[in-house]
């Protein structure tokens, strides 16, 4: 099995400080690659703070230990679970079901499969959305997915102080990811990060109670790939996220960097919509394995007091509701040469990427993972 030093480590302080413009560039050109050839990088941002992030789990742990008539008042189905909480098997997998996915998982090695998600109706775990956007100086066609926020009642005041200060260093590493990429593609710089500025940013932190789901091989999240731009991430307390290289078909079990400032990036359904797939969303699982139990083990010798609650710290980019998604045509031709040039590490059926708003392709995701009806 690979080890997270296979995905490349992009600098993000190169592209913001340095002043020499062929490093910038070489800097953006190599995150590219890494979307490309990965789905996936690690993102170096000294503007991170450990004890930001740690503030988050800690609050999230707690709002998550609740009693579920607690969590309940703050779920909105009606608004297709995108503000406010989404408890326990309520998410399915869209994998377990769609069947260019399941035949993906069969072109794998079998060594190299995800654990096995037929039997697996719905995901064992809870989340938040909590939305982090500039309201559009227009009337969205979308408003479902563009809804105000709920804010916990036994956590108003610190609530919106721990969300905001850790959700805005993540919004703004990943916005300015996309400037690289758009860079690193031959694109102009503000290509993405325009088209993305009133998108209905979601900071997403996702729960698994360990004390209820914490068996060996157990799926707290199934095969499945995100539709939004691009996904960050910073570290979790447990282990247990395995993504997929798209250009060699292996898992990868993900494992930050022991020291400094880093998050994981994943791509998103609509990064390869508008890239004509040159670049592919990244598979990834959520799952108890040895080194979760582990995990476990030393929470609970170093912190017997607090809930064994893996909480994801995710933040999902998203591009405007009302924004055209059509595939740029001269990274459509690259994609089309990629495939045949065998850069992926296992098949996968060709798609085609038809124009689509932003909100159509998102509420046509949801119907997928049973989140609309």
């Amino acid at each position: 099995m690979s080890s997270i030093a296979t995905l490349p480590i992009i600098d993000l302080d190169v592209f913001l400080l340095s002043t020499d413009d062929k490093q910038r560039i070489s800097e953006c050109e190599k995150a590219a690659d890494a979307l490309i050839r990965y789905g996936a990088l690690i993102l170096h941002d000294s503007r991170v703070e450990e004890e930001d992030n740690s503030k988050f789990l800690d609050l999230l742990e707690d709002y998550f230990a609740q009693p579920i008539e607690l969590l309940e008042q703050d779920v909105h189905p009606e608004l297709h679970y995108q503000i406010g909480a989404t408890l326990e098997n309520t998410e399915k997998p869209k994998c377990a079901v769609h069947e260019p996915c399941l035949n993906v998982i069969k072109r794998l090695e079998p060594s190299e499969r995800p654990l096995d998600i037929s039997g697996h109706n719905t995901d064992p775990k809870s989340r938040f959305f909590w939305r982090m956007t500039i309201p559009p100086p227009y009337e969205t066609a979308f408003p479902s997915i563009n809804s105000p926020n709920v804010v916990p009642k036994a956590f108003k005041g610190r609530w919106e102080d721990v969300l905001g200060k850790w959700g805005s260093t993540m919004k703004q590493a990943v916005n300015d990811l996309a400037r690289m990429t758009a860079v690193g593609l031959g694109l102009e710089q503000t290509f993405f990060s325009e088209a993305a500025k009133y998108g209905p940013h979601i900071l997403a932190p996702t729960a698994s109670n360990l004390e209820k789901h914490g068996k060996k091989n157990t799926i707290l999240a199934g095969f499945h790939t995100d539709l939004n731009f691009l996904t960050i991430h910073g570290r979790s307390r447990y282990p247990g996220l395995n993504i997929w290289a798209r250009n060699t078909g292996k898992r990868i079990p993900v494992v930050f960097p022991k020291e400094g400032k880093f998050l994981l990036v994943q791509a998103g359904k609509q990064l390869e919509h508008i890239t004509g797939g040159l670049i592919k969303a990244g598979y990834h699982e959520v799952v108890v394995n040895d080194a979760t139990l582990a995990a476990m083990a030393r929470r609970a010798e170093s912190h017997p007091d607090r809930p064994q609650i893996r909480i994801s710290s995710t933040f999902f980019y998203h591009l405007s509701s009302d924004y055209d998604l059509i595939p740029i045509t001269r990274l459509t031709e690259k994609a089309a040469e990629h495939d045949s040039g065998q850069l992926l590490g296992f098949d996968e059926e060709r798609t085609i990427y038809e124009p689509i708003k932003v909100g159509q392709q998102v509420q046509n995701e949801l119907k997928h993972i049973a989140l609309m009806a």
